[in-house]
């Protein structure tokens, strides 16, 4: 999209910039920028009046602009807001390698996430296994002790915390992350939308206020 020429250039409706706006405050509300950031490019998006001036507002970010050029018109796309690939190929469980030092409390984190978010999406597949199994020996085969799936599932939900190191206390410690994200998340969400609202009706402060 770089390449379009002046003369090709295609104006923005009312509604393409408002679509680029919500993609940016979704970008915001991830984190990619901060307020400084999303409050200047924001801006930028409101005033743009063709595509390639909307262009550089969404440089840096994942997916690009969420408009582009075909065939004479301009179409509204999804973008991508996929999440950065750590570029080491440790395995999630480990917190050092053999002979290195032990991770920084950065990639601490990381790792804690991603054993996290994998331990729990772990835990709904073995439970719905469990209740699958269940039904199936209780309303299939009216086999009397079906109820004792249930109990081993202790075991079970124990095994991928056993694999991947994952203690009670990393547990603990994930949910309150879990928790503080999601109240971060809400209310850049928040100021988000608010800004959207003071630009779609032109009434937009013209200094950032603390």
């Amino acid at each position: 999209m770089d390449g379009i020429s002046d003369h090709d250039d295609l104006l923005l409706s009312d509604a393409e910039r408002m679509h680029a706006l919500n993609a940016l405050g979704e970008h915001y509300a991830a984190g990619r920028l901060d307020s400084a950031e999303f409050y200047d490019r924001s801006g930028e998006v409101s005033s743009a009046r063709t595509l390639s001036a909307l262009l550089p507002s969404f440089r840096g970010l994942p997916g690009g602009a969420p408009l582009e050029q075909v065939d004479g018109r301009i179409r509204m796309t999804t973008g991508s807001s996929a999440p950065a690939v750590r570029s080491d190929s440790s395995p999630l469980g480990a917190t050092q390698s053999a002979a290195g030092p032990a991770l920084s409390a950065d990639e601490e984190l990381v790792s804690l996430r991603e054993r996290g978010s994998m331990v729990e999406a772990l835990d709904w597949i073995i439970i719905g296994i469990t209740l699958v199994t269940f039904l199936v020996l209780q309303l299939v085969f009216e086999w009397d002790y079906a109820w004792i799936v249930w109990p081993s599932l202790i075991v079970t939900l124990s095994v991928p915390r056993l694999i991947l190191k994952y203690s009670d206390d990393d547990e603990e410690v994930y949910e309150k992350l879990k928790e503080s994200e999601a109240k971060a998340r809400k209310k850049r969400l928040e100021e988000a939308s608010k800004r959207i609202r003071e630009l779609e009706s032109g009434r937009g402060p013209d200094t950032r206020q603390s």
